[in-house]
């Protein structure tokens, strides 16, 4: 198989990549590295597999041109604007990238007779905010995004099921839950675990927002590469959940990460933050039928795996 990765330099994207080629596949990267590291692919690129890389935006119609030449099999969507809050204060920017970014990858694959799109949705916002006793969240579930970023992952979804119909397009839509792992960026506004362990590990003092007592769930980046990968022979014209069902609150979270770092301070209070969901957790058991997947990695057993791996790479880590 061909495969093209969009965001393919990412901390997810890359952790497929790994995958890819270890399965012998030959990939593409699309990368802009706005947010995503060629540090990321140096395991992929010193194995002498098949992996090339183009510097390249979404945004661009040069990525239709790209795709039609390399004619990827499957293509892996997941290169995106994934910032609520920057979603929130510029949606025209979010739109650029989520959207018209996104009709290029589209157009991109049918210009190169792609079978397959698996795209990477987001859990934590197409629904928006939900009822406890609705937890954890099934597929049929009302889509009710509270931010620009879910409203586009909802509407890529949507333009996914029209190109189904009038291109024979297949796709998968994978809805992620809160993907933790090695690579993710210790100094970003999205992902609390990296952003913790970065923390923990120069013992410095982390924040928690609101009462503490919100909860994500926490699933590790292994386990959504194996859905994704799943998902490029199976799952075609769904939307699967790609979670644990299970909830953590976010100072479980840091007991668990504090414990396991040999921190023993308490972490600093800030009040909550506009628009933050107070609770989630996904189902799998859709994703269980159709791709045969479930999560194997439990945050008491993904958090010390992302704290060697931060001592190891990350300066001021520890190593």
């Amino acid at each position: 198989m061909r495969a093209l990765v969009t965001g393919g330099a990412g901390f997810i994207g890359s952790a497929l990549v790994d995958r890819l080629l270890a399965e012998g596949h030959a990939v593409d990267v699309v990368d802009d590295l706005s947010t995503g590291s060629l540090a990321n692919l140096a395991e992929a690129r010193s194995t002498g597999g098949d992996v090339t890389f183009h510097r390249l935006d979404i945004r661009s119609p040069d990525v239709i041109d790209l795709m039609a030449r390399r004619k990827p099999d499957t293509v892996f969507h997941l290169a995106a604007q994934a910032d609520v809050r920057v979603s929130v204060a510029r949606p025209a920017f979010d739109a650029e990238v989520n959207i018209i970014g996104s009709l290029n990858v589209l157009e991109g694959a049918r210009a190169a007779g792609a079978g397959k799109i698996v795209f990477a949705s987001s859990g934590g916002t197409i629904y928006g905010a939900v009822q406890p006793r609705d937890l954890p969240l099934t597929e049929s579930h009302p889509q009710q995004p509270l931010s620009p970023y879910g409203v586009a992952k909802k509407t890529v979804a949507d333009y996914l099921a029209i190109y189904r119909e009038l291109h024979g397009l297949e796709f998968t839509v994978l809805a992620l839950a809160n993907v933790y792992g090695p690579r993710q960026d210790p100094n970003g506004e999205a992902g609390v675990v990296a952003i913790f362990a970065g923390r923990l590990l120069r013992d410095l003092h982390c924040t928690i927002y609101g009462d503490s007592k919100q909860t994500r769930d926490f699933v590790y980046v292994d386990d959504v590469v194996d859905a994704l990968a799943r998902a490029a022979q199976r799952g075609g014209g769904l939307l699967l959940n790609i979670g644990t069902g299970a909830e953590t609150s976010i100072n479980q979270l840091y007991t668990t990460m504090s414990a396991a770092a040999g921190v023993e301070h308490p972490a600093a209070s800030a009040p909550a933050r506009p628009g933050e969901l107070q609770r989630s957790a996904l189902s799998p058991a859709r994703a269980a039928i159709h791709l045969g997947w479930k999560p194997w990695t439990s945050v008491k057993d993904g958090v010390p795996l992302v704290l060697d791996w931060f001592r190891r790479n990350e300066p001021g880590g520890g190593s």
